[in-house]
């Protein structure tokens, strides 16, 4: 008498067996490549942006200095008309260069708290975790990019009280949130490269408040570059704080600029920054 054949176990619609019991004894595949590194860079993001919830001194506090720029530089200087400003009202013309200042101010010394991560053991920690170094960098950039976009949500709300002509128009700002993200991310990164080079953060607090006033006054931020020396001139068309400066003018008060040119410079000056932020990163460990 021949044996009966085994019957198969009937097959589910999703390709597995019996009642899916091969979900319990197979593990997922693993998203490997490319494909994890989207979700450690939001996973970094909203790691520090978590901090926010414990303290929000940080914010309210550096909120303070561009809303004297606009109330006490920007009133005075509309006033007395001693700088050009491409046929706009001065004050106008500044509102963009205080937003682009103020991002920059609050991503230079990002570096300090890398530092800090280092000596409380927390650096070492992440970079032994499969996570790559520039998906750690990246996300941390960003995080500071949404820290700057809460501060330039701050300047614009101030300079609509003062009476400046923005555009509101929703594709128009949202080039805005990507300007101040890019520029953010820049000077973070650069903060996080000279903290891979100087290593304490007492070098770093010299160097970034040494840096961040020739920064900015080397840029369009408060003055049109045609009112520029030649030599200032020559390091403001390297300076990426100009290209934000003109975006954001463009993207605000609908003057002319040069857009294309402006995102491609800081899609650019923030990729060169991840890459040397992350080639310096594991000095920091050492």
């Amino acid at each position: 008498m021949s044996a009966v054949p085994a019957t198969p176990p009937p097959v589910s619609a999703d390709g597995t067996g019996t009642g899916g019991l091969d979900l319990l004894l197979v593990p997922p595949r693993a998203r490997t490549g490319w494909r994890v590194l989207p979700a450690r860079i939001t996973a970094m993001c909203v790691v520090e942006l978590q901090k926010l919830r414990h303290d929000r001194t940080e914010l309210y506090t550096r909120a303070i200095q561009p809303a004297l720029w606009l109330l006490i530089f920007g009133e005075t200087f509309t006033r007395i008309r001693l700088i050009p400003s491409d046929g706009i009202p001065y004050l106008d013309y500044l509102a963009p260069g205080i937003i682009a200042q103020s991002t920059m101010f609050i991503a230079i010394f990002y570096g300090i708290q890398i530092i800090w991560e280092r000596d409380s053991g927390v650096l070492t920690k992440l970079l032994v975790t499969p996570t790559p170094r520039a998906a750690l960098v990246t996300g941390k950039a960003f995080a500071a990019g949404v820290k700057a976009m809460i501060q330039a949500v701050v300047v614009m709300v101030i300079a609509a009280l003062l009476g400046v002509s923005m555009t509101w128009d929703p594709v128009r700002l949202v080039g805005v949130i990507v300007a101040v993200l890019l520029g953010s991310a820049f000077f973070s990164c650069l903060s996080v490269t000279i903290a891979g080079i100087v290593l304490t953060r007492d070098r770093l607090m010299g160097i970034g408040q040494a840096i961040t006033m020739p920064l900015f006054f080397a840029s369009n931020a408060l003055y049109p570059t045609a009112a520029m020396p030649d030599w200032l001139r020559y390091i403001s068309a390297v300076n990426p704080l100009s290209y934000q400066v003109d975006a954001l003018r463009g993207l605000l008060l609908g003057i002319p600029a040069h857009l294309p040119l402006d995102f491609a410079v800081l899609f650019a000056a923030t990729a060169i920054g991840i890459t040397a932020a992350s080639g310096l990163l594991g000095r920091l460990a050492r």
